[in-house]
């Protein structure tokens, strides 16, 4: 298994307690009143979310959001620990898509077992990762499932938690341990590791095992750059140059968290603009931050933003946090899912 060496990006960045104070003469707030607001470390913030850009809650009453994905109009959505697959329309309609949608029918109480993070396929199906489930599965337009992978040289896969397609028809996810009591102490955990894979035509490759955490994942706009959330113990996001059929190296450190970071949540989810520019969250909120690793804003909820999905083209951005959705407008456009336009289908042998 492969193990990639770790170089800093020119200098690891310091955040929220070290940036904060010295940024404050510069910082523009939006609706803080209400907990929500986009906090402007750099001037070059303004060029990728417009000074006044208010943040509207779209959604709540909900039990643990992720894995947002635009799709068809809607916003899809996965209620981690109530265990349901959603939708909701921009008007704020939310729609049940499917029940137990972690595929576990003994669930472990106490444990984050349903679906996550998803992405549209090539060929018209959506791929999601079950937590509880332990398994990446494909979904049709009548939410019929067929399994794509769940083990590797047959041990049991993790609880994968996050996925991204490939400019060449692959698909990489993350495989931490969260669906599993325990987590890394679970006596029912299998690999010795818990990997970023890649899957081609069938093949399974751990291309990543030397992190602790892997959690979110995406690709630069040209597919060179592999970004990838480590949620801890140490707290980061990691870079690596993407090679010919998927080979990694380089591996950096692109933005880093103090220790005693502040505020609330972990790096969890992340996506990428057309500039390049990567929306991590992290402690405190959703960092949009450069490829060169400068920290330009914040965007700041009164809950923990655990994901994030760009819509309407790229210039809506969503965001999953704890019980609700949130939305506000963006000046950049965001990265849209390969797969995004194309059509559904429907399975022809469907599993359940």
């Amino acid at each position: 298994m492969k193990q990639i060496h770790k170089f800093p990006l020119f200098s690891v960045v310091l955040l929220a307690a070290v940036l904060l104070p010295q940024m404050a003469a510069g910082q523009k707030a939006v609706n803080s009143s209400s907990g929500m607001y986009v906090q402007r470390l750099d001037p070059e913030l303004d060029a990728v979310i417009a000074p006044g850009t208010k943040i509207e809650r779209v959604a709540t009453g909900f039990t643990f959001t992720e894995g947002p994905m635009w799709r068809e109009g809607r916003l899809w959505f996965s209620d981690v620990r109530g265990d349901k697959l959603r939708a909701v329309t921009p008007d704020g309609k939310v729609q049940l898509l499917l029940d137990n949608s972690g595929g576990v029918k003994n669930k472990t109480p106490g444990v984050d077992q349903g679906s996550d993070g998803m992405a549209p396929g090539p060929d018209g199906w959506v791929y999601v990762c079950l937590q509880g489930g332990r398994k990446v599965v494909r979904l049709d337009d009548q939410m019929h499932e067929e399994v794509v992978v769940d083990s590797y040289k047959g041990k049991t896969l993790n609880s994968p938690n996050d996925v991204v397609f490939a400019r060449d028809g692959s698909f990489w996810f993350t495989d931490p341990p969260y669906g599993l009591k325990g987590m890394d102490k679970s006596p029912d955990k299998e690999l010795p590791f818990n990997a970023v894979f890649r899957y081609d035509h069938g093949r399974l490759t751990p291309e990543i095992t030397d992190l602790t955490l892997p959690n979110g994942i995406g690709f630069s706009p040209d597919g060179k750059i592999l970004y990838v959330s480590n949620s801890g113990p140490k707290m980061y996001v990691e870079a690596y140059d993407v090679g010919p059929g998927g080979k990694l190296s380089n591996g950096r450190i692109l933005i880093s968290y103090p220790d005693n970071a502040a505020g609330p949540g972990i790096p969890d989810g992340l996506k990428v603009d057309t500039a390049g520019n990567i929306w991590t969250t992290g402690p405190g909120g959703i960092r949009i931050v450069t490829p060169q690793g400068k920290v330009l804003g914040q965007i700041k909820l009164p809950e923990v933003a655990a994901n994030l999905g760009f819509a309407d083209g790229g210039y809506t951005l969503y965001i999953t946090a704890s019980t609700s959705i949130y939305r506000l407008h963006v000046k950049i456009p965001g990265e849209m899912p390969l797969y995004s336009n194309v059509p559904a289908k429907t399975l022809l042998h469907a599993q359940r």
